[in-house]
């Protein structure tokens, strides 16, 4: 009885310790090593555009976060369904659903919110780092890789927009999150104004790239 227990203690440690591993990669990878704004450099179009605070990445992220999560789920679940040369326009249909959704959702409990965003809100249908995850990798894993790989991913782009836009918000009207900071102090309008996003990523992206070449070395 002791070696049967010991038997199947050992088969469950040789299957839970991978899949435990592949677990943590999987969910990591989107926020730092792999981020797909400051990394991978994708989905640029509403990251330069919605970052002129805090709470518009904030809102965008999150709403980002749903679909991802939503279209990755469904699209594991049906991958084995879906015929392969329509499988680009079928993904497309189902983002489409949860950009609806979230669009719905944004416009009944945040209409401030939904109001600054704007156009960029519909737009995620056509988000390349949602249509990316689901080709790359929602279609060919499971459930559970592909919910992990979507919440690690949409984490690391919300943090990353929230990151730009709380800069560009101190900097450029001395505020976080419509808070003002120093009382008197006169900022930078620059960082506000589209050139703005432009330095603030450039200068986020040069630091990121410093910081790898210091580890290599």
């Amino acid at each position: 009885m002791k070696k049967a227990f010991r038997t199947l203690c050992g088969e469950l440690k040789n299957w839970a310790v991978p899949v435990a591993k592949r677990s943590g990669k999987e969910f990591s990878k989107g926020l730092l090593k792999e981020n797909p704004t400051l990394v991978m450099l994708l989905g640029l179009c509403p990251t330069l555009a919605v970052t002129s605070s805090a709470e518009n990445g904030l809102g965008m992220g999150m709403a980002t976060l749903f679909v991802l999560l939503g279209s990755n789920v469904v699209i594991s679940l049906i991958k084995k369904a879906v015929p392969g040369k329509v499988r680009i326009p079928i993904f497309i249909v189902v983002i489409a659903t949860f950009v609806t959704i979230i669009q719905f959702v944004m416009a009944g409990y945040f209409p401030d919110l939904n109001r600054s965003l704007g156009l960029f809100i519909p737009l995620i249908v056509v988000n390349c780092i949602i249509l990316g995850r689901a080709e790359a990798f929602a279609s060919k894993n499971n459930i559970y890789y592909s919910v992990l790989d979507a919440i690690g991913m949409g984490l690391g782009f919300t943090l990353a927009l929230v990151l730009i836009g709380s800069l560009r918000e101190i900097l450029g009207a001395n505020k976080i999150f419509g808070v003002t900071l120093v009382p008197g102090y006169e900022p930078m309008g620059l960082f506000i104004l589209p050139p703005g996003a432009f330095l603030t990523m450039g200068i986020i992206i040069a630091l990121i790239n410093k910081l790898k070449q210091k580890k290599r070395s």
